[in-house]
Parts: structure tokens; C-alpha cells; sequence
């Protein structure tokens, strides 16, 4: 309590943020009920009956269950697989960059992207890929024939995936360069008297350096291989892409909350947490055996 009497002033300033948290993260948990239950506005949470696992039977049972599980898995795995190593590839090669002037000009501009909201990246999206976009006049100039690129689902992926490393590659460079910026200079001074070349140095002393920082970064990374940007897929799809569009989130959306099955989505919802808990977990604990760094 002394401790606590000391630090009064430090205790205030982290309370408006304490409370936030324990008013919109922690006090709607008691929401998960709904997904055992049938789920009656009158009669409320608690007063409505239960059922069990019954929505979650629902789910897998459902004949589009497949294609949305196929679809929400490969979406994420292939973001991880492309947009994980983009930055941590980039801030090796600013790292090797010595004209600041230049290093800090290519950083600002990188930066921009992230700063743009989502609905502005779909936007780019869409006039890109339109008859008239860009990439169908890049396409004519090859001699190509013009077509819509967003109607067709097995680009959907790729303009995904791409757009989310072009708005977030830049961001992501900063943990790196931060861990980067720890290396001391001595030891490539040392490294290159001893005769090591560029690739050398980058393997035996600036990769050692980031590997903490870029394992903590991929444990993180497991739990969004469920847990896609609902967001962008809702503003990019349509009916035309839903064979490769189509994820869990976006048909628990549009069964949940537009088809107002609430215990439905709070359901589906629940399972993503739990698989994306597990995948943190299970990284965590393959990291430690394998290595001295986890989260926990």
C-alpha cells in the first residue's frame, strides 16, 4: 500500500485508460452466454433458455460451413505467410542504407500508407481494377483484353493481400529498425576487419539482434491466421467473389446481425477466439521450447 501510496499520481493517470478497458473489454463478456442459449430479447440473457452447443452444431453442419472455413483459413495463412516478412525484410534493407537524408525520405514516405483509412484503400482498389482502372490499361498496353479484375474470385486474394502489405509494410519496419538500432557498430567494425563480407555481417550479428523482437511479432501474428480484416472483405466483395471472398466473419455478419440470429453469431465468434487463442498458445509454447523467448 505504500508502494501504491507513492506512485498515487502515476495510478491516476493509468485509471481513465483502466476503466475503458474494464467497461468495454471485460464487463461484456457475460455476452458469451447467448451462444448457449436461444436467445430471447424479452426475456433477456439470463432468462433465456439454454441449448447448449446447438448453434455450434449449427455452424458445422451448414453445407457452406467448408468453403468458409477453407476460405477464412487460406486468407489467413497466406497473409501471414506474404505480409509478415515484408517488414522485417524492408528494415534489414534500410538498415544497410547510410544516407540518412535518403533512409528517412523512403521512411516518410512508407509511412503514409498506414495512415489511410480502409475504406480509402478500397477505394484505390476498386478504380484501380475497374475497365478503365489502371491495371486493365497495363494490361491493354501488353495487348491484353480489359475485364473486370474485382468480379473475378481467384484475384480476390491477391489484391487483398497485396494492398495490406503495401498499407502496413511501411509501420511495421519500426519495431525492427528500433531493434536494429541496438546493434553495436563495433562488432561490424570488428566483423569487417576480420574479413566478413555484407552477408556475413547480416546473418552472424544484425539477425541475432531482431530475432526476440521478430519471434514475440509471429506468436502475435498466429491469432489473426481466424481472425481476418472483416472490415476490407466487407467492403470489397460481392456476390461474384464469394468463392474465394467469402469468410467465416462475413457470413456470421450476414446471418448474425442482418439475419439478427444473435446466439448464431456470438457462437461462431466464440470458436474464432478460442482457435485464435490456441494458435497464440500453441506458438508460445513451441517458442519457448525451442528458444528462450515467449510472451509468457
Amino acid at each position: 500500500m505504500t508502494q501504491c501510496y507513492r506512485q498515487r499520481n502515476l495510478l491516476l493517470m493509468i485509471l481513465p485508460g483502466l476503466l475503458v478497458v474494464i467497461v468495454f473489454k471485460y464487463l461484456p463478456i457475460y455476452g458469451i452466454l447467448i451462444a448457449f442459449k436461444n436467445y430471447d430479447v424479452a426475456a433477456g440473457i439470463f432468462n433465456s433458455p439454454w441449448v447448449g452447443l446447438k448453434h455450434f452444431y449449427s455452424f458445422f453442419n451448414n453445407p457452406l460451413s467448408p468453403r468458409l472455413i477453407k476460405n477464412t483459413f487460406l486468407l489467413g495463412i497466406y497473409s501471414l505467410f506474404w505480409s509478415f516478412p515484408a517488414p522485417l525484410i524492408l528494415a534489414l534493407l534500410l538498415n544497410e542504407v547510410k544516407n540518412k537524408f535518403f533512409k528517412r525520405s523512403v521512411q516518410s514516405i512508407i509511412y503514409f500508407p498506414h495512415f489511410l483509412s480502409v475504406v480509402i484503400i478500397v477505394g484505390f482498389i476498386k478504380e484501380f481494377t475497374a475497365l478503365d482502372g489502371l491495371f486493365n490499361q497495363i494490361i491493354s498496353w501488353f495487348g491484353g483484353e480489359p475485364f473486370p479484375i474485382l468480379a473475378k474470385p481467384e484475384y480476390f486474394r491477391t489484391l487483398f493481400i497485396g494492398s495490406g502489405i503495401w498499407q502496413g509494410v511501411g509501420w511495421g519496419t519500426i519495431i525492427y529498425l528500433a531493434a536494429l538500432s541496438g546493434v553495436d557498430e563495433v562488432l561490424h567494425e570488428a566483423a569487417t576487419i576480420d574479413g566478413a563480407n555484407r552477408w556475413q555481417r547480416l546473418w552472424h550479428i544484425t539477425w541475432p539482434a531482431i530475432i526476440p523482437a521478430t519471434t514475440i511479432l509471429f506468436i502475435l501474428s498466429l491469432g489473426s491466421v481466424v481472425g481476418t480484416d472483416f472490415q476490407k472483405i466487407i467492403l470489397m466483395y460481392n456476390p461474384n467473389i464469394y468463392e474465394t471472398a467469402d469468410v467465416i466473419d462475413t457470413y456470421v455478419y450476414r446471418q448474425g446481425i442482418l439475419g439478427a440470429q444473435y446466439e448464431y453469431s456470438t457462437a461462431v465468434g466464440l470458436m474464432l477466439s478460442v482457435i485464435a487463442f490456441a494458435f497464440v498458445a500453441g506458438g508460445n509454447w513451441i517458442s519457448k521450447k525451442v528458444s528462450e523467448t515467449s510472451l509468457w
